[in-house]
């Protein structure tokens, strides 16, 4: 890849550098397998009088060690340097490691440093700066092949459908009719306590009445909010992880659901909540709903020593302060393997039928958690079982806690919820920010490994953030407005018909970049909403966006007929400050396709190929 330097120095000079593993250019990667040799190539002009070049190393938290390279051979008026790098010397005895290291460029009269802002690319600095970062990951790590080249479909139950089937609803709860213009419940500010008790009564049913539906939009993975007993609407606050909540259609309903989309080819991903319970649950039992005794109510409760009390029984830690939400202490083996054990959660709802779990607030759940989970979900689907965490940043470097984690070495986790993929959207079509979405996406390309980069969960919105219709239409998000305001406010039909246009590109990014795309229900239909809980409107069925619905049934179509997009390389081909273009490329088939998207003011030309602006170009 070419490299400018720092313009305070050289700037017209150039050196690339490049990363081959068995004689594949492997430049845009920065995650290998225990024991492939990285031979990194350095090609440097003589005019920059580089005397020496050096790669200083160091495994995370450790000593670092510099390693020279070899001078090889004279290219025109540049040298080149190579150096191989053995990952199994790098782990020793560990199966898997995360290293930080630097190019160093020394001179008869100073040193020059390497400083990446992507993982890939660098500029030279007088002083080290910010290091590359190299991920070794066990040597048999692969992610469920059946998920790659997929469309994810995100069901938020209670206002997605409400089919025809046994559902009963618990005592406490109430139920508004109103499906077509309902406003959910919500209180007076943003934040403030709020039962959740208001329900629109989507089911389990209704996911089965819509399969023709979603098969229409080439989905082949349905991602299901909560759908365990709970006393809230969002079913954030299990009550029972041992039953499918009545209002949903119990466990019939799931095990129905689960049989008519497996013969259609769709898989389902189930909501594991278990950093914390609800209040009203079976476990903790602080109303005394529940006929058994619960950690609440007395210190001889089985699950007393699942919660952390300060002051038995009204102080105790629960997620984020919020009282309802009593949080679990996964270093008491019975809670922990209640979950992962061989007989535990995981296991019971693979075998009823589900493929996998997306898991809640991943970042809170321990190692050995995680460990253990990933063990149990792979030894009962043969491997195939799907693990992706909620997890909102770089997840190869992510800090949580003081801790570094390991989600990505081969023994946790198999993808993430790619937020910084939504953040790279927003700053491209809010900012005409191009820059931007080229180092966001450059660099967890080249901190994933590719098996991980093929499964990442590409979202454009979730049940936790504002409709990306509303985004794109109102960038202030309704701020300094009241819920009462925000319940009603819906977009101009100006700002509408431009958010659509921009949603548009939006798609097409998520729908064609490495990973899955993930659709949060109604996204497709138009749905419109700010902030919790305004993002989860009951789906307009009957009124859906028939231009938007089209559109996102052929981006299902396209995914579908391009081998490229399941398992192909990722390579930019062209960035400017307001547009770029990237390639996606399947060796195996040859399959190729080009996506082009311009957000400046005159025309943006790649390859023969011109992009108006505002708008995007896909050759295939």
């Amino acid at each position: 890849m070419l490299i400018r330097l720092h313009s305070a120095l050289e700037a017209e000079q150039h050196i690339t550098l490049q990363k081959q593993v068995r004689g594949e250019d492997v430049s845009s990667l920065g995650a290998f397998e225990k024991g492939d040799v990285i031979v990194f190539t350095a090609r440097i002009p003589r005019t920059l009088g580089v005397a020496a070049t050096v790669l200083r190393i160091a495994p995370d938290g450790g000593e670092q060690t510099d390693l020279p390279f070899a001078f090889s051979a004279t290219e025109g008026d540049a040298d080149l340097y190579t150096l191989s790098l053995f990952t199994a010397d790098l782990c020793g005895n560990a199966p898997d490691g995360l290293f930080f290291y630097e190019l160093l460029f020394l001179r008869g009269f100073d040193t020059l440093f390497s400083s990446t802002p992507n993982n890939v690319d660098f500029t030279l600095t007088e002083h080290s700066d910010e290091r590359f970062h190299l991920l070794v990951y066990a040597k048999d790590f692969r992610t469920p092949a059946w998920f790659h080249g997929g469309v994810m479909y995100h069901v938020f139950l209670d206002r997605f459908c409400k089919g025809e089937g046994w559902a009963e609803l618990h005592p406490g709860a109430s139920l508004n009719g109103d499906w077509e213009s309902g406003i959910p419940q919500y209180a007076a500010h943003a934040g403030d306590p709020l039962a959740n008790n208001v329900f629109f009564g989507g089911n389990l049913w209704g996911v089965c009445e819509k399969l023709d539906y979603l098969q229409s939009l080439g989905v082949t993975v349905l991602y299901l909010s909560p759908m365990f007993s709970a006393a809230s609407n969002h079913r954030y606050d299990t009550a029972s992880y041992e039953l499918v909540d009545a209002l949903l259609g119990g466990d019939e309903a799931f095990a129905t659901l689960a049989k008519e989309a497996h013969a259609r080819g769709m898989k389902i991903i189930l909501d594991g909540v278990f950093n914390h319970t609800g209040d009203d649950s079976v476990y903790f039992n602080r109303r005394g709903t529940y006929p058994t005794v619960g950690a609440y109510q007395s210190k001889e409760s089985p699950y007393a020593e699942w919660y952390n009390f300060r002051r038995f029984p009204t102080d105790y830690e629960s997620w984020w302060g919020i009282e309802i939400m009593p949080r679990l202490k996964h270093n008491k083996e019975s809670c922990r393997r209640y979950f992962t054990g061989a007989d535990g959660i995981a296991a019971k709802w693979i075998r009823a039928g589900a493929d996998g779990w997306r898991l809640d607030v991943a970042d809170e759940l321990s190692d050995a958690f995680l460990d253990e989970f990933h063990d149990t979900v792979k030894r009962e689907t043969g491997g195939a079982g799907l693990i992706i965490g909620e997890v909102w940043e770089n997840a190869a470097t992510k800090i949580a806690y003081g801790n570094r984690r390991r989600y990505f070495r081969g023994k946790q986790l198999d993808s993430v919820m790619n937020y910084p993929f939504r953040n790279a959207v927003m700053a491209f079509l809010q900012e005409g920010d191009a820059e931007t979405f080229y180092h966001i996406l450059t660099e967890l390309y080249a901190s994933y490994p590719p098996t991980v980069s093929h499964s990442l969960m590409n979202l454009l919105g979730t049940h936790d953030t504002e409709r990306i219709l509303t985004v794109l239409g109102d960038p202030s998000v309704g701020e300094g407005r009241e819920n009462a305001a925000l319940s009603t406010l819906r977009l101009s039909e100006a700002a509408r018909r431009e958010a659509i246009g921009l949603l548009k590109i939006a798609s097409v990014l998520q729908f064609t970049v490495y990973g899955v795309p993930s659709v949060y229900y109604g996204d497709e239909a138009g749905l419109e909403g700010y902030h919790d809980p305004f993002c989860r409107m009951p789906f307009p069925w009957g009124r859906e966006e028939p231009e938007l619905l089209e559109h996102y049934r052929w981006l299902g179509r396209l995914r579908h007929r391009h081998p490229a997009l399941k398992e192909g390389d990722f390579r930019f081909l062209a960035c400017e400050k307001h547009a770029f273009a990237f390639e996606r490329f399947d060796p195996k088939s040859g399959d190729r396709l080009t996506v082009a998207a311009n957000m400046g003011n005159t025309d943006f030309t790649v390859a023969g190929h011109t992009v108006p602006p505002r708008n995007w170009v896909i050759v295939e």
